[in-house]
């Protein structure tokens, strides 16, 4: 298990930096929602600016240095692009004729599709952190439209095409799940369990290590935890206190789960990490979002990250404002 004394911060001032992504140039991009929101550019000095926008949950980088963002509105949601310019314009706001739920998270892959997570039907969202709620769903973007093609999930989280391209992975987070689905024509095939998670562990964000691996990370117990395509799990990361995780389990176990039990952390260095992208020149530096910190944690990782599909887009756009 990696210390956390070897964990270290970039940026500074920073509201809600839940997704985080990398780049080749060393830029790192993060949701923000200090003043009107919007994405954060982070440099690898710790300078930070900002393109402003709606307060965003995940987000996705587009080739030229435009972004996706997924929009987590109270009775509201959907995709949106936000230009460096600070200009925004929908791209997926309606599903079925109706509009589209607060949205958790986007996912642009190698060929373009877009990869959207609705985490609950229920209003307000919180009615879905229980283990017996599984109204989540997945929806696919792409050149025939917008439609849900994977459905009755337990709180939908982030998700990922795997390296292979061969399936759509997403963790559900209050059902403590990994899952993937069989990437089919525009469609998904059935439900797979890759890995359940025991007491503490919530799974949010996910990403590829060059191993195959998928790195996990666990919003309450600040848990990275690495688990292999045979499911086998290894904790790289915990940054918890028993008494908090405690508190925590017995609201989930008796179905009364809720923000105050997310909006605070007990913890050494960590602020309710849930998120985790790998960069720099080898893409072994494992960098982390979080629900409750103003700057990105980041440490060395014991392997690679797999290259990720935006991480050598030209940011010609973005460069130009």
């Amino acid at each position: 298990m990696i210390g956390l004394d070897n964990i270290r911060f970039l940026g500074c001032g920073l509201v809600r930096p839940e997704c985080v992504l990398t780049h080749a140039s060393g830029l790192l991009f993060t949701a923000d929602w200090a003043g009107e929101g919007g994405v954060a550019v982070v440099r690898p000095d710790g300078a930070v600016r900002r393109v402003p926008a709606l307060r965003p949950n995940g987000i996705a980088l587009e080739p030229g240095g435009s972004f996706l963002i997924a929009d987590l509105g109270v009775e509201d949601g959907g995709v949106f692009r936000l230009y460096p310019d600070g200009t925004v314009e929908p791209v997926v706001t309606e599903l079925g004729g109706r509009a589209f739920p607060p949205t958790n998270y986007v996912h642009r892959d190698a060929s373009g599709r877009l990869w959207i997570t609705v985490s609950t039907r229920r209003v307000p969202r919180n009615l879905g952190y229980r283990a017996d709620v599984d109204d989540g769903f997945v929806v696919l973007a792409d050149a025939h439209g917008a439609r849900i093609v994977a459905d009755a999930l337990g709180y939908t989280n982030e998700c990922l095409v795997s390296p292979d391209g061969r399936h759509l992975y997403v963790n559900e987070t209050f059902t403590r799940r990994l899952s993937r689905f069989p990437i089919r024509e525009g469609a998904l095939g059935e439900k797979e369990v890759v890995a359940e998670f025991s007491e503490g562990s919530f799974p949010d964000g996910l990403t590829f290590d060059a191993e195959g691996c998928v790195w996990i990370t666990s919003i309450v117990t600040n848990r990275v935890i690495r688990v292999r395509p045979d499911g086998a799990q290894e904790i790289v990361i915990e940054d918890a206190d028993p008494a908090h995780v405690a508190w925590v389990e017995a609201a989930y176990r008796a179905g009364e789960l809720g923000r105050p039990h997310l909006d605070k952390i007990a913890s050494r260095r960590l602020a309710n990490i849930s998120s985790l992208a790998f960069g720099g020149p080898d893409l072994r530096t494992a960098y982390l979002g979080c629900l409750l910190g103003d700057s990105i944690a980041f440490f060395d990782g014991p392997v690679a990250g797999d290259r990720p599909p935006h991480f050598d887009y030209p940011l010609d756009a973005l460069e130009a404002v």
